[in-house]
């Protein structure tokens, strides 16, 4: 029990920790809303669509999703685009805190962001399947529901700490200098994450 909650806890920091376009997106959120709650919906999604697949990687249906070859080529193709399109969004957005009641992105688009950065990011999907999926299979019964909740509730600490982080930055940043340095570096970054997925597909 005790080995099922330590393994679920250290996987899942180890997969969550790296730099990703699901936590620069979650951290831009806190940073560029007027306080924290504006970057809940971002939170809130993240953390669901997490649960999702870390759920669906224990119980194995993902693996069987991912056999069939169109549909990688199509998560793909799909990601590459989203990450194309939001890359861009974030290197020309405004990086000041807004006062406006929603932030600087609307729930809509939160939520709409959150949720393709998270379910449209392949390597994502095929980390949680290759590691928490794999590791999973080690346990039965209340050993596996304890190595699950393990791994789902680290996820929602990250995002929840990733934005509070997030909002300290904007706080000391009155003038968004640093803020405007941190949405290009974010963009670039989410441009190469949708470069190395393009060189998969001609690759494969």
């Amino acid at each position: 029990m005790v080995e099922a909650l330590l393994n679920g806890i250290i996987l899942a920091f180890g997969l969550i920790i790296p730099l990703g376009v699901q936590n620069v997106f979650v951290f831009n959120q806190g940073a560029s809303g007027r306080n924290f709650y504006y970057a809940l919906p971002a939170v809130i999604t993240a953390g669901v669509c997490d649960t999702i697949l870390i759920l669906l990687a224990v119980v194995g249906v993902s693996v069987l999703v991912l056999t069939f070859a169109w549909f990688k080529f199509i998560l793909f193709t799909v990601g590459i685009a989203f990450l194309l399109y939001m890359g861009y969004t974030i290197w020309n957005s405004d990086p000041r805190p807004s006062d406006d009641v929603q932030g600087s992105l609307s729930v809509k688009r939160q939520i709409a962001f959150a949720a393709s950065v998270s379910l449209l990011n392949p390597h994502a999907i095929l980390d949680t399947i290759g590691v928490i999926g794999t590791n999973s299979l080690q346990y039965e019964d209340t050993d596996k529901v304890i190595f699950t909740v393990a791994c789902i509730t680290v996820s929602w600490i990250w995002f929840i700490g990733l934005a509070a982080a997030g909002r300290y930055v904007g706080r000391i940043d009155t003038d968004g200098s640093w803020l405007s340095k941190i949405n290009k570096l974010s963009a670039i970054i989410i441009w190469g994450v949708a470069l190395y997925l393009l060189i998969q597909i001609i690759g494969s």
